[in-house]
C-alpha cells in the first residue's frame, strides 16, 4: 500500500460494490490505488433488513464470475455482504475502512490531496462510488425527532404484538411492512395511491414477490393498507394522518418507520466544482457517459448515486464478453482505470 505523502495513481472513496470493483481492476493493472470507506465494507448491503433475500440473481451481483455461490437462486443480505468481505480478504485489497474523506482539493495541475480522518492523502485521479444512502429523506413533522422513529428497517421480533407503521411506497417499505405482519406487530403500511397501484416495473413499482405474500398479510388481517395524503404528527402513543380524501385518522402506535428514500452526500464533489443536475427525486453528479469523468478533470463517479442506480451497473463483469480493462486503456492509454466507469443497466434492489 502506498503510504500517506506518495501519490497514488488512484484514491476512491467508497467501498460498496462500485468502489470494490474499481479496486479489484486497479490491482490487476497493477496501479498504486487506496479505498478509504467511513463504515464497513460494503456498507449499504450491511444495514439491509436481517436475513433480507436480495432481489438479484448472482450474476448481477458478483464481483467475478462465479464467485458468488447461495444456497438458493438468490442470495441473502448475509450471503452477499460476505461475498464482499471475502474478496477483498482474498485478493488483499488496500480498503481502509472507518476512514471518512473529509476533503478533495485540488492539487497543483496533476492530481489532488484527499484529507481523511486519518490521515492526508495524495492522487493523480478521484473516484467517488459514495452510494445513495448517506441522507435518508424525512417527513418534515413533528414527533419525527422521537426515539421511536427509524429510517431504516433491521428486523421485525423488537416489535411483535406492537403497534408498528410504516411509511413509503417502494420495495424497501413494503418488505418492511411484508416482514413486521408475519412476525406478529400489528402493521399498517401507509402509502400514496399511486404507489400502490402501480404495476410497471419500469416505474418502480413493488416487486411481485413481495406484492403477492403482501397481499396474503391482507387477506389474513395482519396488515392493513392506508392509503393517505401525509403524515400530520406523531407523539409518544399515536401518529395522525390525513387520508387521500382529506379527513385525519389517529392510529394507536410503538413504533414508526419512515422508509421514502435517501440522497447522496454530495458535498465534497460540489466543492470541487463539480456540476450536479436533477434525476427524479434524486440530485446526481453531471458527467461523461462512457468515461463516467465530471466536468471537472481527474474525478470520476460511479455506482447507485450516479444514472446507474443498480448494482449489477456498479460492477464490471468481464465474463459477458466485455473487456473494459482494455477499452479503457485504448480510449485512455495514461489514464488509471476507474474500473465502473463502463456500466450497464439492470433491476436490482431499490
Amino acid at each position: 500500500m502506498t503510504p500517506p505523502g506518495q501519490q497514488l495513481d488512484l484514491l476512491i472513496v467508497g467501498a460498496g460494490p462500485a468502489g470494490l470493483s474499481a479496486a479489484d481492476c486497479a490491482a490487476r493493472e497493477e496501479l498504486s490505488y487506496l479505498v478509504v470507506e467511513k463504515g464497513l465494507i460494503a456498507d449499504t448491503v450491511y444495514h439491509y433488513p436481517v436475513g433480507l433475500t436480495v432481489f438479484s440473481t448472482t450474476n448481477e451481483l458478483e464481483l467475478r464470475p462465479g464467485a458468488l455461490q447461495p444456497c438458493r437462486e438468490k442470495p441473502t443480505r448475509e450471503e452477499l455482504l460476505s461475498h464482499y468481505v471475502r474478496h477483498v480478504l482474498e485478493q488483499n485489497l488496500n480498503v481502509n475502512t472507518g476512514e471518512e474523506a473529509l476533503a478533495v482539493e485540488r492539487d497543483g495541475a496533476e492530481g489532488f490531496v484527499v484529507r481523511t480522518s486519518r490521515a492526508e492523502y495524495r492522487a493523480r485521479r478521484v473516484l467517488f462510488a459514495v452510494g445513495s444512502m448517506a441522507r435518508p429523506r424525512g417527513l418534515g413533522v413533528p414527533g419525527e425527532e422521537l426515539p421511536k422513529v427509524h429510517r431504516r428497517f433491521v428486523e421485525a421480533y423488537p416489535y411483535v404484538r406492537r403497534d408498528a407503521l410504516v411509511v413509503g411506497g417502494g420495495n424497501s417499505a413494503a418488505e418492511a411492512a411484508l416482514f413486521l405482519a408475519e412476525e406478529g406487530a400489528r402493521t399498517t403500511l401507509a402509502i400514496f395511491r399511486a404507489d400502490w397501484e402501480n404495476r410497471d416495473p419500469k416505474q418502480g413499482a413493488i416487486k411481485h414477490w413481495v406484492r403477492t405474500p403482501l397481499e396474503r398479510q391482507i387477506e389474513l388481517g395482519r396488515l392493513t393498507v392506508l392509503l393517505f395524503a401525509g403524515v400530520e404528527e406523531i407523539t409518544e402513543t399515536d401518529v395522525r394522518i390525513k387520508k387521500e380524501d382529506g379527513t385525519t385518522i389517529v392510529l394507536p402506535n410503538d413504533v414508526v418507520f419512515v422508509l421514502i428514500g435517501a440522497d447522496a452526500d454530495l458535498t465534497l464533489l460540489k466543492r470541487l466544482g463539480v456540476e450536479t443536475a436533477r434525476s427524479g427525486a434524486c440530485e446526481v453528479p453531471v458527467y461523461d457517459p462512457d468515461t463516467f469523468e465530471t466536468n471537472v478533470p481527474g474525478v470520476y463517479v460511479a455506482g447507485h448515486f450516479t444514472h446507474a442506480r443498480h448494482i449489477k451497473a456498479a460492477i464490471e463483469v468481464d465474463a459477458h464478453g466485455d473487456d473494459p480493462d482494455r477499452r479503457w486503456r485504448q480510449l485512455h492509454p495514461r489514464e488509471p482505470l476507474a474500473a465502473a466507469a463502463w456500466q450497464r443497466t439492470t433491476s436490482n434492489k431499490e
